[in-house]
């Protein structure tokens, strides 16, 4: 299965923030929408990096309270790591595991066209198991 198979269904939605944002900003989005990153979009570039869970934690770490009033360019984990959607779902999955991250833009000629995390490729997985489990009990129950 691909990635874009996996993500056919859903809407082209995708929340986003701009780099010139305030990390401030950026937090209440994470925080109302319920989610663990946002790509940043700046100027030219459709997906200049990854705004994330883990980027607020650093920089808070680093700049104290002030790290709300810095820019989301400062704190965003840039370039971006992308895929395209004709990646197979494990393929995506081992970069994921390989590269230590929880999401990946999805870009086709040159554009945002999803945006997936690790849950909905473990999810995908899980199901595609439990779907094989299930025909093989099947199987043998008409053997």
């Amino acid at each position: 299965m691909t990635i874009a198979r996996l993500i056919a269904d859903r809407s082209s939605d995708v929340w986003s923030c701009h780099a010139d944002d305030s990390v401030a900003d950026a937090v209440a989005i994470l925080a109302t929408k319920r989610i663990g990153a946002l790509p940043v979009r700046d100027g030219n570039e459709d997906v200049a990096g990854i705004f994330s869970e883990r980027d607020v934690l650093y920089s808070l770490k680093q700049h104290g309270a002030d790290a709300l009033g810095m820019k989301v360019r400062d704190t965003m984990t840039a370039p971006a790591v992308t895929i395209a959607p004709e990646t197979p779902v494990l393929e995506a999955l081992a970069l994921m595991t390989r590269r230590r991250i929880r999401h990946l833009p999805v870009i086709e000629n040159g554009r945002m066209t999803g945006f997936v995390s690790i849950g909905d490729l473990v999810k995908y997985r899980i199901d595609h198991i439990e779907a094989e489990a299930s025909a093989l009990r099947d199987y043998i129950q008409m053997a």
